[in-house]
């Protein structure tokens, strides 16, 4: 099945199962904004309980924050945001579609990249077990052919958006015959550059309202609050500063699901270091971001780095985390060096000092920062994405059935266990009941006794439930339940006093926080 009918069915599953629901769904929908449902909330918010722990359990110098969303107008023309926070895009005079130039050329650049893979999948088809795979790649003139035009392709691009040449990047797009995938022509616009912020008026009259803007990202909350945490929780450099929050961009062109919105939530930490030693930290943040990726159990393959061609204005180094998704390699977290713009902007403008006094060093400095930023949404279908499979299995009788399974981690799952009693009669419904009551303090539990056995697997396996215990008329007599598993569909006889510590060990984000490499 191509990945692009996966996507769909992954987008039909979310809203048939309670993960996500178009926004104002009965009005018709409103573009690129969505509404968590009731496992989708549960899931975004085992997310941000493992992104949180993963930062301020597992590291002592690390402490939270939860800043305003509505901030001092002044704070983003410091952080350039007012000046500098734009997108380039261009319309096709036919379709009237926007897009924005540059995820046009990198999508024609991928293209290259996945006409690579396909050769390679051809040879490796061709020659079998005796294929290198590697001197293939190093040796074949077609891959070096293609090779060369991506990173000429990535060059010139880079160099425009460095230079912020508007001129030569509509050129690159006519230069490739880059085609509006709605209408098929290359019958384009010039590029001009839109600023993704919102703006809103606040004030008591009309006459007395002053413009403030929907923060666009939520870093720049812990930079003006730097030194009240440094002062009240006696902080030592190096520290960092976590927070999860709501941000607002006026995405023009959002597409691709939950992917890309105009109101979303990140997961930033902004580490402060002494100057001098930033580039050593994020090669450790790197390091520590993949393993938390990694740790979910998703394939090493499925990610890799991608290291920026354009450095942002503020920074000396900056990387990407990218996931395999169904439509190819895409962003998941950013890792920048931010050094000391930041801090050193809202000093400039704010008239106020905000350095700090190193001990160590009896001197004071702005410190510098190594970011890490990512996104809760973009994380969650990243998640769904990976978890997400069609099997087909075996039934007793030799027949063939099939079944839609989210394989989510146990500690992620919003529903960790399905307790059902075998028929609704006989004390096996009242059985059930106090099995719930003993475990739904300490599990996210739910009853179900609807339809056959078979089905209420069926429903349990598409919403991702990794366990249902099923109560049988056997159950009254040695007070023992049978475990499924979702995963693998075998079943256990276990005591029920045995339940808490079975599913403790399975399902605590410990086992996942033990994995994640510091």
């Amino acid at each position: 099945m191509a990945q692009e009918d996966v996507f769909k069915k992954l987008v039909a599953h979310c809203k048939e199962y309670g993960y996500v629901f178009p926004s104002s769904e009965i009005y018709d929908g409103l573009g690129a904004v969505y509404d968590y449902g009731q496992y989708g909330v549960e899931l975004k918010n085992n997310i941000k309980k493992y992104w949180w722990d993963s930062m301020v359990l597992l590291h002592e110098n690390v402490v939270g924050l939860d800043s305003a969303i509505f901030m001092h107008p002044t704070i983003w023309k410091a952080s350039g945001h007012v000046d500098a926070f734009n997108d380039p895009l261009i319309d096709n005079k036919d379709s009237k579609k926007r897009y924005r130039a540059d995820v046009l050329i990198e999508e024609h650049i991928a293209k290259y990249e996945d006409k690579i893979e396909k050769d390679v999948a051809k040879a490796r088809k061709r020659f079998g077990e005796s294929f290198d795979e590697h001197l293939f790649r190093q040796t074949n003139p077609q891959i070096s052919e293609t090779l060369r035009k991506k990173e000429e392709l990535t060059a010139r691009m880079s160099k425009a958006l460095n230079d912020n040449d508007l001129t030569e990047l509509r050129q690159i797009i006519i230069d490739n015959k880059i085609v509006c995938p709605i209408s098929g022509t290359c019958n384009w616009t010039e590029v001009r550059q839109f600023n993704l912020m919102f703006s809103t008026e606040m004030g008591s009259t009309a006459e007395g309202a002053s413009k403030i803007y929907l923060r666009p990202e939520t870093a720049q909350g812990i930079f003006v609050n730097f030194l009240n945490v440094q002062k009240t929780g006696r902080m030592k450099i190096p520290f960092g500063i976590a927070q999860i929050g709501k941000a607002f961009r006026n995405e023009i062109v959002a597409r691709q699901f939950i992917f890309r919105m105009r109101e979303f939530e990140q997961m930033e930490m902004q580490f402060f270091v002494r100057p001098g030693s930033e580039l050593e930290w994020f090669k450790k943040w790197k390091t520590t971001r993949m393993s938390w990726h990694q740790s979910l159990g998703f394939g090493a393959e499925n990610y890799r780095f991608h290291d920026h061609e354009k450095l942002a204005h503020y920074a000396n180094a900056a990387t990407d985390i990218e996931y395999r998704f169904p439509f190819g390699f895409k962003e998941v977290e950013g890792i920048h060096s931010r050094t000391d713009f930041d801090l050193k902007r809202h000093q400039e403008f704010s008239g106020k000092k905000i350095q700090y006094f190193d001990p160590e060093l009896n001197e004071s400095y702005v410190p510098y920062v190594v970011e890490t930023s990512i996104g809760v949404d973009r994380m969650f279908l990243q998640v769904l994405s990976a978890a997400y499979h069609e099997e087909e299995i075996s039934k007793e009788d030799g027949s063939k059935d099939s079944r839609v399974v989210l394989k989510l981690p146990a500690a992620l799952a919003p529903i960790k266990l399905a307790v059902m009693p075998l028929v609704k009669k006989d004390g096996l419904p009242e059985k059930a009941e106090e099995i719930m009551k003993l475990l739904r303090l300490n599990f996210r539990c739910q009853y179900d006794e609807k339809d056959s056995i078979g089905k209420r697997y069926r429903r349990q396996d598409a919403i991702g439930t990794p366990f249902c215990i099923t109560v049988d008329h056997q159950t009254l007599e040695d007070n023992a339940v049978t475990i499924r598993y979702r995963d693998t569909m075998e079943q256990e006889r276990v005591a029920i006093d045995r339940l808490f510590d079975i599913l403790k060990a399975k399902t605590d984000i410990k086992q996942l926080l033990n994995q994640i490499t510091l």
